[in-house]
């Protein structure tokens, strides 16, 4: 199946956060955990997705406040973090919206991401992701993580389900103002 076919066949796509939806640097200060970088075109992006119909959530091993604000900001109510067994979150999110692996989509960028590429109807990775990450996905960004990668990949899944112009038209005719 190619991966416009993929694509469009989507209910819910997932994204890790570190090294997708930030740079994958951790800055930390004396109380831990002080920053994460999020594009704001990658958070634009993910409002498309939801505009679109389909379910977004972040999947993710480690746990960060920062991670929850963002998440609350873009109005994602799916946030599974401290989810080391990424397999056994993912099913857990599927079972949560009601839909299959199969009409599932994953974004990650490294090793511990493989057992859920492996395994979704739609597998993404960002352009820096490690070789074997790369080598499973069905699409991979141009763009590194943190930089526009989730942004291109929301564009790409409304194309394949026919709702980019739709969407585009709205916000040049103001219904998004």
């Amino acid at each position: 199946m190619s991966p416009l076919a993929r694509a469009a066949r989507l209910r819910l796509m997932a994204f890790d956060v570190d090294g997708v939806l930030t740079d994958g640097r951790l800055y930390f200060g004396a109380d831990g955990e002080a920053m994460k970088a999020f594009h704001v075109r990658d958070g634009q992006g993910i409002k498309l997705l939801q505009a679109a119909g389909i379910e977004v959530a972040l999947l993710t091993a480690r746990t960060s406040p920062i991670v929850a604000r963002r998440a609350q900001e873009l109005g994602i109510a799916r946030v599974w973090q401290g989810q080391a067994d990424k397999w056994s979150g993912l099913l857990a999110l599927c079972a949560a919206v009601g839909c299959a692996a199969q009409d599932c989509g994953y974004m990650g960028d490294d090793w511990p991401d493989l057992p859920v590429l492996t395994r979704v109807g739609f597998a993404a990775a960002v352009a820096d992701a490690v070789p074997e990450v790369k080598a499973v996905a069905h699409w991979v960004s141009s763009c590194a993580g943190g930089c526009g990668a989730a942004r291109e990949l929301a564009e790409f899944v409304l194309r394949a389900q026919g709702r980019f112009e739709t969407l585009l038209s709205q916000y040049r005719d103001g219904a998004h103002a």
